[in-house]
């Protein structure tokens, strides 16, 4: 029988830490076979290195993260701010998605304050949709899969959209047994944390990170941390009532009535 799988695709190296190990992690712990893609490779994340320096650190440093969290690390698909809704990136990404076969993908959401944000999330939910496709064109050809498969956005680094209008997960996922395993998957950014360090301070980079899990944590009113996520409609993905990462995590997430209560009133969300 085949593992079950749990694919977090992100835009640029170190926004799967900041945003989404802690679940990624319970999953592997609950049985889930982990992948790891950030579909930009950092390339434009140093004020001092050259591109070619700064590209090769920051793959070994998401390799190295990947390696602690004993993820599948796959290869990045293009440099910093040229993630665009394209076709070229699309063909090349429908293809990893039918090879990992996940049941749960991990993503950014359509609210986030960075384009590249929004788009590496529009990128993996299209594939993700037209992972079924025969007639979909690929590069390299890949077989299609119907596996239900849940999509699941998470919380922006700014806390808030691109109007600075604060974001409300639709449910919240303990982290507090990660969140030293998550640091050490941060810290192996070293070229990120050097850079934030000389403008913010000692340690900025990794306090935020921290800070980040207690905001949630405080705001799910039940974990000291937690992630925050917003599921994707289902159509298309899986039936209506799939929600493995409530059902699987049990008492380590659960969905947000107040989310539910706006989502039923017809209230903004954001």
């Amino acid at each position: 029988m085949k593992k079950k799988r749990a694919f977090a695709i992100a835009s640029h190296p170190d926004d799967i830490e900041f945003m989404m190990a802690g679940t990624l992690l319970a999953l592997r712990d609950a049985g889930y076979e982990i992948h790891y893609l950030t579909i930009a490779n950092g390339s434009l994340g140093s004020h001092c290195h050259d591109y070619a320096t700064i590209s090769r650190m920051r793959r070994e440093e998401s390799r190295n993260a990947a390696a602690i969290a004993g993820a599948v690390f796959h290869e990045s698909l293009c440099d910093d701010l040229e993630i665009f809704y394209c076709r070229e990136l699309f063909s090349r990404l429908v293809p990893i998605i039918r090879e990992v076969d996940p049941e749960i993908i991990l993503t950014h959401g359509p609210y986030d304050y960075m384009e590249d944000h929004v788009n590496a999330g529009r990128l993996a939910v299209s594939a993700a949709f037209c992972r079924g496709m025969i007639n979909c064109r690929t590069a390299p050809p890949a077989t299609a899969v119907n596996t239900e498969v849940a999509v699941y956005h998470s919380m922006p680094h700014s806390i808030s959209d691109q109007l600075r209008r604060p974001i409300l997960p639709g449910l919240f996922v303990d982290i507090s047994a990660y969140l030293e395993e998550k640091r050490r998957m941060l810290s192996c950014h070293r070229s990120q944390q050097e850079w934030l360090d000389l403008s913010q301070g000692n340690n900025a980079y990794l306090d935020d990170m921290v800070a980040r899990g207690r905001h949630y944590g405080r705001l799910s009113g039940r974990y000291e941390f937690a992630e925050g996520w917003i599921r994707h409609h289902p159509l298309g993905f899986c039936g209506e009532d799939f929600n493995p990462l409530v059902t699987v995590l049990g008492d380590g997430a659960f969905v947000n009535p107040e989310f539910e209560r706006r989502l039923a009133a017809g209230i903004a969300l954001w």
